[in-house]
């Protein structure tokens, strides 16, 4: 079984030699799709494949790459951005999921926001396709392939490691000129547009679009990750009861996330409620993990958070050997964390004072 591999680039320069050094080791035809560069990625890509292709760029991700799909021509379609690494480790594994086949769809860990070497986001991205099943994305901007056919989930991991800042508006002004074009947003789009409200700081905004995302048909992730981002646009606005019924709203979709036990345990700690705070972030650590179901999954949330936090909860409690052993399993996670570091420090300091 043969692999194409599809990317739509823009002034990528710095890094698409990196992306494509991975690439060749693994895809038997690399495609690069250009929509508007001017610096000299293309000079790079064509250093790699001679099948280069221009794109006007429209303001539509999908559309893009979709351009793409339709010039691969082997069993298997596989899409990256430039700024995408793989390791050699999980280059053999696509190599090895690709000649074995039997699929029609391969869903694959992305990793970004990283801490050094480990990343504290992860989900599961729609990454590989059989050709002769004419996959196609949809959405404008957050494309995505909807789920068929035979899946399976491979452990490759494939990691965003950005070198630049995006364009902080780019998708925020794609949505609102289709808006002002009178386009109608359909559930996934309108999920989407009010977490782009959020992070550009557009609280009132976001949330009128978010609450009535939850009050239309949705997909559950989407519903869970949308109760959580309501619950911090109303504390940003200082509607706390309104925050904390959002995070309660999450429960009627799924059992509790390790996300909802830690702002939970959050609420708690505001209140001085450190026992109740205590078994929120306990019960973090011991949430399932749902990461197949594809939503996202921020892992600070299962670890380093609950952890740090324990730590604190069972300083202010008087318990230091307690918190001394959280914060040392924080550290185990994020060994070079500035707040772990001084943690140790204090404590180190609080026992040689007891000991003396």
């Amino acid at each position: 079984m043969s692999l194409s591999v599809c990317l739509i680039v823009k002034d990528e320069e710095a890094v698409i030699a990196r992306c494509l050094n991975c690439a060749a080791k693994f895809a038997d035809e690399i495609i690069v799709v250009d929509t508007g560069s001017s610096d000299g990625t293309v000079a790079e890509v064509k250093k790699f494949t001679d099948e280069v292709y221009f794109y006007k760029w429209n303001d539509d991700f999908s559309a893009a790459r979709n351009f793409s799909l339709e010039k691969a021509g082997c069993d298997f379609v596989m899409w990256l951005d430039a700024d995408d690494v793989i390791s050699d480790e999980n280059c053999k594994k696509i190599r090895e999921l690709v000649e074995k086949g039997g699929f029609d769809m391969a869903f694959l860990p992305y990793a970004a926001a990283f801490d050094g070497d480990k990343p504290s986001f992860t989900y599961y991205r729609e990454r590989i396709f059989r050709r002769s099943k004419n996959y196609r994305f949809s959405g404008a901007v957050h494309e995505a392939v909807t789920p068929c056919g035979n899946i399976v989930y491979s452990s490759a991991v494939v990691e965003h490691r950005k070198v630049k800042p995006g364009e902080p508006l780019r998708n925020l002004r794609i949505y609102q000129s289709k808006l002002a074009q009178g386009e109608t947003l359909d559930a996934r789009a309108k999920f989407y547009y009010g977490r782009e409200l959020f992070f550009n700081g557009m609280y009132l905004e976001s949330i009128a679009v978010l609450e009535d995302f939850l009050r239309g048909d949705g997909w559950l992730e989407n519903k869970i990750e949308a109760c959580f981002n309501l619950n911090r646009a109303y504390s940003a606005v200082g509607e706390t009861e309104k925050a904390r019924m959002s995070l309660l709203r999450s429960l009627d979709y799924a059992p509790p996330r390790s996300e909802f036990c830690c702002l939970t345990g959050e609420f708690f700690i505001k209140k001085g409620e450190y026992e109740n705070a205590a078994y929120w972030y306990k019960t973090a650590l011991n949430c399932l993990d749902e990461s197949k179901k594809g939503g996202f999954c921020n892992a600070d949330y299962c670890g380093f958070i609950p952890n740090m936090q324990l730590c604190v909860i069972y300083d202010k409690l008087g318990d230091y050997k307690t918190a001394y052993d959280y914060n040392e399993a924080a550290g185990a996670i994020k060994p070079r964390d500035g707040r772990y570091l001084y943690n140790k420090n204090y404590f180190e300091n609080k026992f040689k004072e007891n000991n003396k």
